[in-house]
This record gives C-alpha cells, structure tokens and sequence, in this order.
C-alpha cells in the first residue's frame, strides 16, 4: 500500500480525519505537512508567509513532500499524510504525490468550510486578505476544486458525516484494497 495523502480545502479536516484515520490502520504514521515544515524551519506557517510570501512556502512545501517521500522509501514506512490545502497547486508537489500516494479528496460545501473556518479559525495566511471569509473560500475553490479532483484518487464527500465516520469510511477502502 502506497502512502496516503489528504487533500482538500483548508478547514475540511484533514488533520482531525488524520488523526482518526491512524488508529484504524495499522503501521501508519500520521505527518501533518504543516507541522513537519514549521519543525524543519523552526518557524510558524504564519511567520514563513510573512517573510518568505506564498511562493516560499510552496517551496518548502515542495522540500518537505520530497523529504518525506526519500525517508519513507528508506525507512519502508507508511505514512497518512494531512497536506495543506494549498500543497496540489504546485505542479511538482502534484507530480510527487501521484507517484506515492493514494489521494484522498476530503471534499465539502462551501457552507460547511465556512462553518468549520469560522469555529476554528487559527492562523491561515491564505484567508488574510481583508475579504469576507464566504468570499476567499469562493475565490480560491473556483481555482483550486478541479485541481482536487484531478488528483483524486478517491473522493469522499464530508456532508451530513463526522470526522469519524469519514476515518472509517476511508479505512475501510484502504483495507479493502482498493487502492494497492
């Protein structure tokens, strides 16, 4: 079984179904790719946007995902994957992933990624543009949703499921096989 990797819209919970996901597949390691470049560079994704902009996040973004990859074929390990919902606009992070994992596309309602942003809303530097929330997540999943879709191996729609339900759904076709 190849690796896998969450992908979608910020704020659709590919870090909360990560972490679910992890209990219910054996000999998976979670790596959140947020986290595994803020503890590389020892700054905040906030920070690195504010000092290096858009363009030099993607390219640790791109670092990071390359980094990943070489050690799990070293190690033979497996990975579950929570990426950033901007990680698949790069060509070579698209490239990289096709090539190691199975993509998962977690993908929700505007109305529902405008519920979870606005009752989590952390530090998201893609948001910060003055602009009502509603409307940035219009903006950018008019760019980004067919990206998401063409890297999709699997789609599972979030409507009307928890965090839970979802974990089990994705585990059960990873268990299956279906995507060896």
């Amino acid at each position: 079984m190849k690796d896998i990797a969450l992908i979608g819209f910020m704020g659709c919970g590919k870090s909360s179904v990560g972490k679910l996901l992890v209990d219910r597949l054996p000999g998976y390691e979670l790596i959140d790719l947020d986290d595994f470049i803020e503890n590389v560079t020892c700054r905040s994704i906030p920070d690195i946007f504010r000092e290096d902009g858009e363009k030099g996040f993607r390219d640790l973004e791109v670092a990071a995902l390359d980094s990943i990859f070489m050690i799990d074929g070293d190690l033979g390990r497996k990975c579950i994957l929570s990426l950033g919902g901007g990680t698949v606009t790069t060509a070579s992070c698209r490239q990289m992933l096709r090539e190691n994992a199975t993509c998962i596309y977690l993908k929700a309602s505007v109305d529902t990624l405008e519920k979870n942003l606005l009752e989590s809303p952390g530090d998201r530097p893609m948001l910060r543009t003055g602009q009502p929330i509603r409307e940035r997540i219009m903006e950018l999943m008019e760019k980004r949703s067919g990206i998401y879709e063409e890297c999709a191996d699997i789609t599972v729609i979030l409507e009307g499921k928890t965090y839970g339900q979802v974990a089990d759904e994705i585990a059960a076709l990873c268990l299956d096989g279906v995507k060896d």
